[in-house]
């Protein structure tokens, strides 16, 4: 790869990285004002593990203005691969207590219609991100980018499962089904913060 492919590359990184920031405060803000506002756990959940995906694309950012010098890159790369496994763990451990707490307290929330557009935006957005991510991930080798495209791949599964448990607690009166889809997504996102956290190579699957 040419020096100026790799910069190219880079800069269509920073302009992905600048896109999920602009679009995950927006929604962190907006998940979290309709979930305090509905007493719905499961979109302020939503809303915090915005906060997460900004700051692993701060992360991925980090590693993106990196680039240019290999050995920093290196060192950046180990650092932030773990950085962005760790916020995987902590965002599986939210997710697990807000689950259990809402089964616990059978917190039922109050229909969102805010809530409801601002995740299906999401269902449809985050996949769009994550798979132009996951290209520059691969074309850099870059374990750090290819784990802040997944989370962005998580964002968009928690997304549908927040939506279909607001929407069928509003249609059936099923409150439990939201906790009960969202602890079933909690050891997808514990293995991918372990893979992160051990620092487990991008090498052979981005070159793939």
């Amino acid at each position: 790869m040419t020096p100026d492919t790799r910069a190219a590359i880079v800069r269509r990184g920073l302009r992905l990285n600048y896109a999920t920031i602009a679009y995950n405060t927006a929604e962190a803000v907006v998940s979290l004002i309709a979930g305090l506002v509905a007493g719905s756990v499961a979109l302020v959940g939503f809303g915090f593990d915005s906060v997460i995906e900004v700051a692993a694309s701060g992360v991925a950012q980090w590693r993106l203005r990196a680039d240019v010098e290999p050995a920093i890159r290196e060192r950046v790369e180990r650092v932030g691969h773990r950085a962005v496994g760790w916020s995987f763990i902590a965002l599986a451990a939210y997710v697990a207590y807000e689950s259990i707490e809402s089964l616990w307290t059978r917190s039922r929330p109050a229909k969102s219609l805010l809530g409801i557009v601002v995740l299906t935006a999401s269902i449809i957005v985050m996949p769009l991100l994550a798979r132009a991510k996951r290209r520059v991930a691969r074309d850099l080798a870059s374990g750090t980018l290819r784990s802040e495209a997944t989370q962005t791949s998580l964002c968009a599964y928690l997304s549908a499962i927040a939506l279909a448990g607001v929407g069928l607690n509003a249609l059936l009166g099923w409150w439990w089904a939201d906790p009960i889809a969202a602890l079933a997504m909690t050891p997808i996102i514990v293995k991918e913060g372990l893979e992160g956290i051990r620092g487990d190579s991008c090498e052979a699957d981005c070159s793939s």
